[in-house]
């Protein structure tokens, strides 16, 4: 499972977005499921409110799934809805709404959708590896989906002041268009703690290390000129003995 990081922005005036994504189709939840997922974080399923936006959503797709990270083709749900059963006629468009309340008319159906009936939950496409239809490649655009269907999802929260003491990985950018281009990345958990008491440390640790090091080696100094003065004075001692002896008989 690959589930993507909280992007916020740093002027506090933009949204902050998670991007959910599954490896194994197996793992891929419901529009219902995909809501209380959001909602359980203090957030909800995207709503839209115009096309920078959606722009917005796209790079960060873009980035979500450029080479080299493994991730391809899988739909997300967005948090626009309708509710009722088997709606055919030409005023179902008009009947979706947003899950949070929002009130945003912006939509961007792929062609000929939403095709209605029993499709009432609404994913944005994201297969790029499909061969695009009559509206185009199977990207960004949005399409109409039973509610039961297991897709990725995509949570939208407030804007969020940066913390000093996160409680998940969170992205901070300073502009929407930089996605996550000069990212400040906060990590969750004790190690990034660690790292704000070691760093200080490290001058007063190697001050006691080259301490330690002073140390040893006057040690061994001493010892080994203790060594020569014995090894020296062995000789001497003997001659003055003997000396000694003989000018006593």
């Amino acid at each position: 499972m690959v589930k993507g990081q909280k992007v916020c922005f740093a002027d506090l005036k933009h949204p902050c977005y998670k991007m959910a994504y599954f490896h194994e189709l197996s793992s891929r939840v419901s529009f219902q499921e995909a809501r209380l997922a959001c909602e359980s974080e203090g957030g909800a399923l995207l709503s839209l409110e115009n096309e920078a936006e959606q722009k917005l959503i796209e790079s960060m797709l873009q980035n979500l799934t450029k080479p080299g990270t493994g991730i391809s083709d899988g739909d997300f749900w967005i948090g626009l809805w309708r509710n009722g059963e088997g709606q055919t006629s030409g005023a179902c468009p008009d009947l979706y709404q947003w899950s949070d309340g929002s009130s945003s008319q912006y939509r961007n159906w792929y062609t000929d959708e939403p095709s209605c009936g029993s499709e009432k939950c609404v994913v944005m496409y994201h297969q790029p590896t499909a061969n695009p239809g009559l509206g185009g490649p199977y990207l960004y655009q949005w399409n109409d989906d039973r509610c039961n269907m297991k897709h990725n999802y995509i949570c939208k929260y407030e804007p969020e002041i940066i913390p000093t003491s996160p409680v998940e990985k969170t992205y901070f950018t300073n502009q929407p268009g930089d996605t996550h281009q000069n990212v400040v990345v906060t990590e969750a958990g004790i190690i990034p703690n660690l790292i704000y008491v070691v760093i200080p440390t490290i001058p007063l640790l190697l001050l006691i290390l080259v301490a330690f090091g002073t140390c040893c080696f006057q040690m061994l100094h001493k010892r080994k000129a203790r060594r020569t003065f014995i090894k020296d004075s062995t000789p001497l001692s003997s001659e003055c003995l003997a000396e000694s002896l003989n000018s006593n008989l």
